[in-house]
């Protein structure tokens, strides 16, 4: 199968990546961009268009598209963000055209966790399946969906975002005026501060212990037998699995495909994971569900902006 040659972005919150991609490959190296130093959208613009000109410049191939992962609510018909999570300023910039205007190439933009459940979906974990929930566990908690082999989106374009679906009624106050948003409970901060509040609690000095140096340290510990590691693990599991079966009694997906940088967790996180789940969900539910971790790791974004990019060149 030909596949056309597309530029792919994945603008996160911390930095934004741009390379050239053939269908699933990433065919160049990677081009980062610190977002915290572009401090206006005209200034990040400015930079992603260099980026995109530099890229052309060392391909000798033709770049027929370029695909824009925005983390945050985008308007895909219009080409315009609702307001990006993390970056402020980016309320109702239309990206996508401005880009447009500079380089000579079409540009399709959507939200950064549907580009990586497209990835995923053709490319990935999920290839071959109908019925999908994409999750990705970061800083924030990231959901999209695919449903009867298409991204499903919504009457806005926002559908999807189990992170602000909510856990506790009474919970921890959300961004939206929400309570218990599932966020603020399996967030890669809020995970470390369950863990140090945990080990405080136990008498044990949570700025010197190894355990706590990051969430790979919390993971080893866990993996070591240590009490409260495993707890933490266990608890961020029943947040997590509760959100996802009210998911598949709503939606009953094929499978659940989990990525991000607290899903590097592994074992740690999906056995309990599973586990509550199972205990959660009638048989009819649980029994062919599949509970997969992400494959294309880092480059999802890249390569599902990409692939929506490509896609939309045949519509």
């Amino acid at each position: 199968m030909e596949f056309p040659n597309t530029i792919g972005i994945d603008f996160g919150g911390t930095s934004i990546k741009c390379a050239l991609t053939r269908g699933p490959e990433r065919i160049s190296e990677i081009i980062r961009l610190s977002t915290h130093e572009l401090d206006t959208p005209e200034a990040t613009i400015a930079a992603i268009v260099k980026a995109i000109g530099q890229l052309r410049a060392e391909s000798d191939d033709t770049i027929q598209a370029i695909g824009l992962g925005i983390p945050g609510a985008v308007d895909i018909e219009k080409g315009v963000t609702y307001n990006l999570t993390n970056v402020p300023g980016w309320f109702g910039v239309a990206a996508g055209s401005l880009i447009t205007e500079q380089v000579g190439l079409p540009v399709t933009m959507d939200n950064d966790a549907n580009c990586m459940a497209y990835a995923e979906w053709k490319f990935g974990a999920a290839k071959g399946l109908r019925n999908v929930l994409a999750v990705t566990l970061g800083t924030g908690v990231g959901g999209a969906l695919i449903l009867d082999g298409k991204l499903y989106r919504g009457s806005q374009f926002v559908a999807g975002e189990i992170g602000q679906m909510s856990v506790d009624y009474k919970g921890v106050d959300g961004p939206y005026g929400n309570h218990g948003a599932l966020e603020r409970y399996v967030g890669h901060q809020q995970i470390h501060e369950i863990a140090v509040r945990r080990f405080r609690d136990a008498g044990r000095r949570p700025d010197s212990s190894p355990e706590l140096e990051s969430l790979e340290t919390l993971v080893n510990a866990a993996r070591k037998g240590d009490d409260i590691a495993k707890q933490v693990w266990k608890d961020v599991a029943l947040y997590l699995g509760t959100t996802l079966a009210g998911v598949v009694y709503l939606l009953n997906p094929d499978a659940i495909v989990i990525g991000g940088g607290v899903a590097h967790a592994g074992d740690v996180l999906f056995d309990p994971l599973k586990a509550q789940m199972k205990s959660t969900l009638s048989t009819e539910f649980w029994t062919d569900l599949q509970i997969l971790p992400a494959e294309l790791g880092n480059d999802a974004g890249i390569i599902g902006s990409s692939a929506l990019a490509a896609d939309a060149l045949g519509e």
